[in-house]
């Protein structure tokens, strides 16, 4: 696993994400992939046709929690090593599961819109992360992530799910606020992590593979739930954070400690 630089650290404080080339096996991602196509064929939930399908469920079908239902995945989930990274690029001591997700864009498959992801969390803390995983080489024709560089440092649209509505306001956001976007294509092995609060989205997959991609969900071992909770916090917090109460430490059984460096 790659070692993680006060450079990386800074340049990810400013940017709101930052990309880790070769930072992963590729025979490990291979075989990871092959469990989660078998996964997500037994559990993908979208039955319908693409063209009758909302925006959100279009743009990829989405399995989470995927570390309860197979030991290879829950091996790479819990990985000591990711979850370092994740410290040391947040800059705190100790990070927990939020939990994971398998995103795959179906060939056809409609672009991801403008979004943050932190919206959904109900988790009192901006010391959150994203790892987004390729499981295969990813152009933008496939679907790669795009970032508005700097966009976490600011507040505009935080209370906007991923919709046509997102896509609508922040397409205009980061124009008039002048955001640099980044165009990055993904190697095999390669690590994309993205703060909860960094707007971003995905082009449309516009050719005939489908884009995989696994996702693990870091927050600082100290995360507490928020005191107040949107109905959508609400659904995240029964889903990944059950029986928790509003100020309380999430530490179930769902969010374990994956790294922890005492003083």
């Amino acid at each position: 696993m790659v070692d993680i630089s006060s450079k990386m650290q800074d340049q990810y404080r400013r940017d709101g994400y930052i990309r880790i080339t070769n930072g992963l096996d590729a025979e490990i991602l291979e075989r990871l992939a092959i469990e989660l196509r078998d996964l997500m064929a037994k559990l993908n939930p979208n039955s319908e046709p693409l063209e009758l399908r909302s925006t959100y469920k279009r743009a990829f079908t989405q399995v989470t929690n995927l570390w309860q239902k197979s030991r290879i995945v829950k091996d790479f989930v819990f990985r000591s090593d990711l979850a370092e990274v994740a410290a040391k690029i947040m800059g705190v001591k100790g990070v927990r599961l939020y939990h994971d997700q398998a995103l795959f864009k179906e060939a056809g498959g409609g672009a991801t819109p403008w979004h943050v992801d932190q919206v959904y969390w109900p988790v009192d803390t901006v010391k959150t992360c994203t790892f987004w995983i390729p499981l295969q080489k990813t152009s933008l024709e496939l679907g790669a992530l795009s970032f508005a560089r700097g966009s976490h440092l600011k507040t505009g649209g935080r209370e906007m799910v991923i919709s046509d509505e997102s896509e609508a306001f922040f397409s205009q956001y980061v124009r008039d606020a002048g955001f640099e976007i980044s165009a990055d294509e993904f190697e095999l092995g390669d690590i994309s992590i993205h703060s909860g609060w960094t707007v971003h989205h995905a082009g449309p997959n516009l050719t005939h593979q489908s884009r995989e991609v696994m996702t693990i969900i870091y927050m600082a071992a100290d995360t507490r739930l928020l005191q107040s909770l949107s109905k959508t916090q609400l659904v995240d917090r029964n889903a990944f954070a059950p029986e928790i109460k509003p100020g309380e430490m999430i530490d179930t059984h769902l969010n374990p400690i994956l790294h922890s460096k005492s003083d």
